[in-house]
């Protein structure tokens, strides 16, 4: 509500009504029923995490747009390779051949995602987007619906997630220092570098989310950190892969 004082000057009330909750307030109820779905090979957001997107391709401008005009909400979710498949990691740049075809050969998704929040947005003079989505809650996909202005839509459910609407506790059960010693050797072995300062000043909660989203494995281990129960178990899924026992990482790649 707008008012004007005595002297004409216009004063703000905050009473206003928000249209979406705060991140902060968002319950299971501020979920929707229906989320259109990012597909992306080896994207990984957790809750309380941030992924910047570059959105380029037509079906997932058009997301971008729906989902700016509705709740912000976006289901950020991996394709999932089955027996007999080619293992090359899927570019969501490239031509996907199921997108023409027909939705019956789109490529076949996991179960788990991550509802992500817009919280940041750029548009490119050629009307491409530089988006931020803000992790809020995992979701288990229940089935999909069908594509609605080309990008894949699909019943979700929340419900089995409600722990990651809370803070995340700073006392988590891990071995912090043989975590950073374990991502240490795993640096100097691949000859890559990381803001060591940085991760040392991190508390254990933004350090258990932020290095499984930089760290730079595939498809498989990163949905297995996703699916982890609690902030503790996805700490050891991460130490195991950094010593060896996970998918070879990428080339090039490094948790800068």
């Amino acid at each position: 509500m707008t008012r004007h004082d005595e002297s004409g000057v216009v004063v703000i009330h905050d009473d206003i009504p928000r249209r979406i909750p705060l991140v902060s307030e968002m319950t299971l109820a501020d979920f929707p029923a229906e989320l259109g779905l990012f597909p992306l090979d080896e994207a990984l957001l957790l809750p309380h995490g941030r992924l910047p997107l570059n959105v380029f391709e037509p079906r997932y401008i058009a997301l971008v747009e729906d989902a700016l005009a509705g709740n912000r909400l976006i289901g950020m979710i991996q394709p999932r390779l089955l027996d007999g498949m080619d293992d090359t990691p899927l570019d969501e740049g490239a031509d996907d051949p199921g997108m023409d075809d027909g939705y019956s050969h789109t490529p076949p998704l996991y179960t788990i995602g991550c509802v992500g929040r817009i919280t940041a947005m750029t548009e490119r003079a050629d009307g491409t987007y530089a988006i931020t989505l803000t992790g809020i809650a995992r979701f288990r996909l229940l089935r999909e619906t069908g594509l609605r202005r080309g990008y894949r839509v699909a019943r979700v459910d929340t419900s089995s997630f409600v722990s990651d609407l809370t803070d995340v506790e700073d006392n988590i059960p891990f071995d912090r220092e043989g975590l950073l010693n374990a991502l240490h050797d795993f640096c100097e072995a691949q000859g890559v570098s990381t803001q060591w300062d940085a991760l040392h000043q991190m508390d254990d909660a933004a350090l258990l989310v932020t290095l499984p989203m930089i760290c730079p494995f595939g498809t498989a281990p990163r949905q297995k950190m996703l699916e982890a129960p609690t902030p503790a178990d996805r700490a050891r899924i991460l130490r195991d892969l950094l010593e060896g026992s996970g998918q070879e990482p990428d080339e090039g790649a490094s948790p800068a």
